[in-house]
């Protein structure tokens, strides 16, 4: 008997990369070294003062239920955190702790959009948050862009593609897959843009603390009534805990800890009491050495990749990836993806993973791993390139 699933499942594109990833698994379980520049996960361990706050949680019991909304003192670190990073100050109310930035974006998708409503998104983007929106029945409404924005909504573009079934835009800075960051300026611009058609602005921050020259302005220094979307995953390095955080409007804080308590009823506890680690002075200086470390990366791949031919029109500000627009070598983006993977052993992620728009032509390289692995990346993609029928 043929199983009937949900419209909202098929309509879920699932991630191109992940069948590169089990190819790049099996390569590596026979006995080949795979260099693994496919997935946005850092190369790093969680920092020490966090497991030894996790350890410490578990032995004493800290393993229940918290809060829908997550334990005070989180909330009021992160609240903190903003004050002394962006100079804003939130009531620790505003706060929700999450099942990482997805429990974020979750809740607000939930929360914002209506059936058959839509928000609009840059195209490329990270492509759970259009396939959130589809989960509650809205849609992303994709926004080509290009390297004459950086990849990045701007006023005119929210005012051109805006319609009558908008709601909201949801932008990142830093973004993925991109790397640009919207400067305060800009964020005030588009915050002025989406107010002026009522709808809601949605802002991802999840890589906020890894930029490089610069930092990044949270949307909150200019818009009090935005929403904000972060992650422990990133910058504090806690990709497997699965905690993030959404700062949020006061008015919708009712509505989002109703929902929470319904999907997910909390974020791991334990977690959150590790969490509490990433605030000390002696962990916020293992971080910073780290995102020293992933400029260097940058400032080695970024110019490799150019000398060898490929495209990388803008600098990224931000993150650890590398978007890489391959028309010089022809296109089909998969294809290229699976050559270098297959005869050089390197993995890298296609541009269709991230949306529409010339994604045929673009692959993402993620600088999590050492300096003299990417190196060797650089090598056999030379190599490879040489055997490369595009």
């Amino acid at each position: 008997m043929a199983q009937s699933y949900s419209a909202r499942s098929r309509a879920i594109e699932p991630f191109h990369v992940m069948a590169l990833l089990a190819r790049a698994n099996e390569l590596q379980a026979a006995g080949h070294d795979v260099i693994h520049l496919e997935i946005g996960e850092p190369d790093f361990t969680t920092a020490e003062p966090i497991i030894r706050a996790g350890q410490a949680a578990l032995a004493t019991g800290k393993t229940r239920y918290t809060a829908a909304r997550g334990i005070p003192e989180l909330r009021e670190a992160i609240a903190g955190f903003y004050e002394q990073r962006h100079g804003v100050s939130i009531d620790p109310r505003r706060i929700l702790i999450t099942p990482g930035g997805s429990g974020a974006l979750l809740l607000a998708s939930a929360l914002l959009v209506d059936p058959g409503k839509h928000w609009l998104l840059a195209d490329p983007g990270y492509p759970c948050n259009r396939h959130f929106l589809r989960l509650v029945e809205g849609a992303a409404q994709l926004v080509p862009v290009g390297p004459e924005v950086r990849y990045q909504l701007t006023p005119d573009l929210v005012n051109r593609y805006w319609d009558q079934d908008s709601v909201g835009a949801l932008v990142a800075s830093p973004a993925n897959p991109t790397g640009t960051i919207l400067s305060r300026d800009e964020l005030a611009g588009l915050s002025k843009a989406v107010k002026s058609r009522h709808g809601h602005l949605v802002v991802d921050e999840i890589y906020h603390g890894l930029t490089y020259g610069t930092d990044a302005a949270s949307v909150l220094e200019v818009d009090d009534d935005a929403f904000v979307l972060n992650s422990f995953s990133k910058y504090f390095g806690m990709t497997g805990w699965r905690l993030g955080w959404l700062v949020a409007p006061s008015a919708a804080v009712g509505e989002l800890e109703k929902l929470a308590q319904n999907l997910y009823i909390s974020a791991p506890s334990m977690a959150q009491y590790a969490a509490l680690a990433c605030f000390e002075p002696a962990t916020v200086e293992i971080f910073e050495q780290r995102r020293a470390e992933f400029a260097l990366r940058r400032d080695y791949l970024l110019p490799a990749l150019r000398a060898l031919g490929f495209g990388i029109a803008v600098e990224p500000q931000g993150a650890f990836y590398l978007y890489a627009d391959i028309s010089a070598f022809g296109g089909d983006a998969y294809g290229f993806c699976q050559h270098f993977l297959e005869t050089e052993h390197v993995a890298f992620t296609p541009g269709l993973d991230f949306g529409r728009h010339q994604a045929g032509h673009h692959v993402r390289f993620a600088y999590t791993q050492s300096l003299p692995r990417l190196q060797e990346a650089v090598e056999r993609i030379e190599r490879g390139l040489r055997s490369w029928q595009g």
